[in-house]
């Protein structure tokens, strides 16, 4: 990918430029609960989108997208928006530079990535990583601290790409430690790394090929009814909320804001049992809360689908300790974590069952944890 995006830069722009990564992230558990105030558990992956970049002396950016074969220009004002929906992110990640007071000036750029689309990896938190990361370094001499090149990424959603996120995408492709997992704090944004030993287990993605696309934003929905709940409760987000205050304002919030709640609350308590467990070892723990995680977005949360429920089902049949649906949902990947001894079996068994019931097979992503967003150094 390297050479083709250097080759792509050379083809469009002449010479070279800097080149710049940032990765896609898995989360371990913690679902849905970024923008509810509470904790997250994620990891950077080891899938980037990268980027070659280099200044041109004008106030114009070319950028070209190796993937789609797509180039587009653009100026640094709000009106010189493009109408392209990928340049947005770029676009929006130099506004929102801008807006803090950082400096941007024209660049031309070739970027490129093997963080599978549509898997619920976050190959959008990546791209606004990778061009935070080389617009600190290359017009700020790196000022902007990392978590703020986060919330450069989610305030790009927010006002430029129509999703109302939470910020952990952005902050694990930013913060994204080799071996390590990071504990966020969405509320405070304090984090700490745990490190991570498999030691007899691997952590895989099963990804569906399957995505639902479906109207008016099911994020959004959701994001609305657990803020809803939290109005009625009183409090800033359902961070604050047990299942006592849940259950005492039942009769008066629809089911489906109940639902929500109830989902959100539990999650939260179950991302801080896995950081205990795995301080201890205990990965079976581990793994019981990822099905109960499932279980929750798939009945409460209503985020997952049938061809999802259908990989956690094969899952539990092959003994797998732990799986459950990961990321926004509506399709995507499973994460599992399999016994050494159990892999090969899983592996085989999910792309068989899969592929005689809906006609594909499913690709299958090892995780490795890797570092986060990076000027790139040849290793």
């Amino acid at each position: 990918m390297k050479e083709q995006i250097k080759k792509a830069f050379a083809d469009h722009f002449g010479g070279e430029g800097i080149l710049f990564v940032s990765p896609g992230r898995f989360n371990l558990i913690g679902e849905h609960t970024d923008y509810n105030g509470g904790f997250v558990f994620p990891g950077a992956i080891d899938k980037v989108i990268m980027a070659d970049i280099r200044p041109n002396g004008t106030d114009r950016c070319r950028v070209y997208s190796l993937d789609l074969n797509e180039t587009a220009e653009f100026g640094l004002r709000e009106e010189d928006a493009p109408e392209q929906q990928w340049a947005r992110y770029v676009f929006g990640v130099c506004r929102e530079v801008i807006k803090r007071g950082g400096k941007v000036e024209g660049f031309d750029a070739v970027f490129a990535g093997n963080v599978p689309l549509g898997a619920g990896l976050s190959s959008s938190a990546a791209l606004e990583s990778c061009f935070a990361n080389a617009l600190n370094d290359l017009f700020n001499d790196n000022r902007f601290p990392k978590m703020e090149l986060a919330k450069i990424g989610q305030s790009t959603e927010h006002n430029y790409c129509g999703v109302n996120c939470g910020i952990m995408d952005q902050f694990a492709s930013v913060h994204g430690k080799k071996d390590h997992l990071m504990r966020l704090d969405c509320r405070s944004g304090e984090f700490e790394y745990f490190p991570i030993k498999l030691d007899g287990y691997k952590l895989v993605l099963v990804d569906s090929r399957v995505k639902h696309e479906l109207v008016d934003s099911p994020y959004n929905k959701r994001r609305e009814s657990c803020e809803r709940v939290a109005k009625k409760l009183g409090v800033e987000t359902l961070r604050d909320a047990d299942m006592d205050m849940l259950n005492a304002i039942k009769d008066q919030i629809s089911e489906e804001d109940y639902k929500r709640a109830e989902y959100v609350i539990g999650e939260k308590q179950r991302v801080l049992d896995v950081c205990d467990a795995l301080l201890k070892g205990d990965l079976e723990t581990v793994g019981k809360r990822m099905y109960e995680t499932h279980e929750g977005l798939s009945k409460l949360y209503e985020v997952s689908c049938e061809e999802l429920d259908y990989l956690n089902d094969i899952a539990k049949e092959c003994g797998v300790s732990g799986s459950r649906i990961m990321g926004g949902g509506f399709g995507g990947c499973t994460v599992n974590l399999v016994k050494d001894e159990l892999y090969d079996n899983f592996i085989e068994t999910a792309k068989r069952k899969f592929n005689e019931r809906y006609g594909h097979e499913p690709k299958i992503y090892p995780v490795i944890v890797s570092d986060g967003s990076r000027r790139y150094v040849e290793e």
